[in-house]
């Protein structure tokens, strides 16, 4: 329950109840809050500064017309107007161990939201070229796109996660004559060095192994029109192998892989265009030289443009290259059409810092090919500064020229590269030391957060040895009377249990996962110093021996941290250890 909204609600219902206030006036604008100053009570509501125009009042005087229905709602301790009419309100304690019973009782459900009204919604994240192993830049976007798409989940989104493999083009022709090279090298041949644009990395030699003992010296020495094609296809159906182990190691599993082939193959890009030509989006026409360019290097030539500008790009963008293939753009238009009549009106595509330009041209195809129907939304995610120790860290030998995201998390773990990739806002750079992330104190978030966990587990552990027979069962636990928890460091702990249906909310609605890790941190930092305290104060202690009714007050509490930071965790997709080694 996102007690924000549910007071929200109930306001609204003082609102039409208010005597004081015309009759059918409009309460969709009222608004509850957390104060900015946690000293002015736990809500905070600016309905009468929202009202006022329509009711023609002073603010001061809607808010005394509503204190008394507000003072009167379940939970309310004290209303106090504050200024020219902001309204503070301070809930009781019995709210707050009622918020510690539900969230007991719903377990890792609570937080779960309807706000996503079961809504289908496409994530497509990762879709790098099959070219290689995935690098640490695709590692950024690819635990941003899981997270998020685990966040939607949560919102009551109806999520698919969806990876776009570029497997046609240039760089596929670059691909299958790069292990062409490879393949002859394992033939036993003097191949010489790779060419220039080619792809030297180690990552193809196993490949040319396996089409070597496969099929022998088959295309050895035949013209590269007969062996393009079928290297082409084997060359990408071992890199994706090999994409989607690296993906398994980070804890992500799609559900489909689209092939830009298939769209070339099944004349899809030929349909759209005809489509769009049928409603006078397209035409022939001269583009402008890019910023930059001379009238020497220069060449104006009729090209299949779309009409982009007519759906707020800043220029129209060419559908065809000059040897009559289609563009990529055009590829990826028939793509978002295609995922638009397979049921997603709503898509997310997370694409790196380098696609920034072509955000613009996306939105805008998508929206004239779906007659506006279709929505996409485009997250960028910047680039990843991987260091040792304060310095860069080196590039990977396999990968000849880049760092892999296997390196990353073979050498500090899933849950490491995981929780720290999501401990910045995905448009901001992001500094990753090897270092730091493996280091243990409270300056490494992910450790912060698993010992936070781990410690929850502890206490439970050292309760049944301390405590002999004492019942903590879940349902021991849901039962327990809560009204022993009136200490201040106790009541903050559980509202801030409290507020996490309405950070899952507020994420979702901004598609900014990066809050969760936010959340869990401050959830983590709250617990570790109501223990901390409890070391030092011997009534503060979790177990207290002598008054089992406290000790399993204060272990419905711990359990309640316990709950949140699994849940939490568990959107990321970030293990919550038990013991911490």
């Amino acid at each position: 329950m996102n007690i924000f909204e549910q007071f929200r609600e109930m306001i609204r219902e003082v609102v039409h109840a208010c005597g004081a206030l015309p009759a059918g006036i409009d309460s969709s604008v009222v608004g509850v809050e957390p104060p900015r100053d946690a000293a002015h009570g736990d809500l905070a509501s600016n309905a009468a500064m929202a009202l006022a125009r329509q009711a023609g009042m002073k603010p001061r005087d809607i808010a005394e017309a509503l204190k008394p229905g507000i003072a009167a709602l379940a939970g309310v301790e004290s209303v106090e107007i504050a200024g020219p009419g902001f309204i503070n309100i301070r809930l009781d304690q019995g709210f707050w161990q009622a918020r510690l019973q539900e969230i007991l009782r719903r377990g890792q459900a609570f937080g779960d939201s309807e706000m996503g009204a079961g809504r289908a919604i496409n994530v497509e994240y990762v879709s790098a070229n099959p070219t290689g192993p995935l690098h640490v830049g695709h590692a950024r976007g690819a635990v941003f796109g899981d997270a998020l798409a685990g966040l939607l989940d949560k919102a009551g989104f109806d999520v698919t996660r969806e990876y776009y493999i570029n497997d046609a083009g240039n760089q596929i022709d670059a691909l299958a004559r790069s292990l062409h090279h490879r393949y002859r090298e394992a033939l036993g041949v003097d191949a010489g060095e790779m060419p220039e644009g080619l792809y030297p990395g180690d990552y193809l030699i196993e490949p040319a192994r396996e089409l070597a003992e496969r099929d022998q010296d088959r295309w050895l020495d035949l013209p590269e029109s007969e062996w393009l094609a079928p290297l082409r296809s084997f060359a990408v159906e071992r890199m994706m192998a090999l994409i989607r182990d690296d993906l398994a190691a980070i804890g992500i599993k799609q559900e489909i892989f689209t092939s830009e082939l298939s769209l070339h193959r099944d004349g899809r890009i030929q349909d759209v265009v005809d489509e769009l030509e049928s409603r006078d989006q397209v035409y022939t026409g001269v583009l402008e030289p890019p910023k930059g360019k001379t009238p020497e290097d220069w060449e104006p030539r009729p090209q299949l443009l779309f009409r982009a500008t007519d759906w707020g790009d800043d220029v129209d963008r060419p559908l065809r290259k000059s040897n009559g293939d289609w563009t990529y753009f055009a590829a990826d238009i028939a793509y978002h059409l295609d995922k638009y009549r397979r049921g997603f009106a709503d898509m997310i595509d997370v694409f790196g810092a380098d696609h920034g330009g072509y955000v613009k041209r996306m939105v805008a195809a998508t929206r004239a090919v779906t007659n506006d129907r279709g929505r996409l939304t485009i997250k960028l995610c910047q680039l990843v500064h991987l260091y040792e120790n304060g310095e860069p860290a080196k590039m990977s030998k396999r990968a000849g020229t880049f760092i892999t995201l296997r390196d990353v998390v073979d050498r500090v773990g899933r849950d490491a590269v995981r929780f720290m990739l999501l401990t910045r806002k995905n448009e901001a750079p992001l500094d990753f030391d090897f270092a730091k992330v493996m280091e243990q104190s409270r300056d490494n978030p992910v450790f912060y957060v698993q010992y936070a966990h781990a410690r929850c587990c502890s206490v439970f552990r050292n309760a049944e040895q301390e405590i002999a027979g004492l019942d903590l069962s879940r349902e021991a636990l849901i039962a327990a009377d809560l009204a022993p928890l009136t200490h201040p460091e106790e009541l903050a702990l559980i509202r801030l249990m409290a507020a996490w249906p309405r950070t899952i909310e507020q994420a979702a609605e901004a598609s900014e996962p990066h809050r969760l890790a936010f959340y869990l941190h401050d959830l983590a930092s709250a617990f570790h110093g109501y223990w901390t305290k409890g070391r030092d104060a011997d009534e503060l202690r979790f177990i207290q021996p002598g008054d089992p009714a406290l000790t399993l007050a204060r272990l419905a509490m711990v359990e309640g941290v316990r709950t949140v930071l699994r849940s939490g965790l568990g959107v990321l997709g970030v293990t919550p250890v038990e013991e911490m080694r």
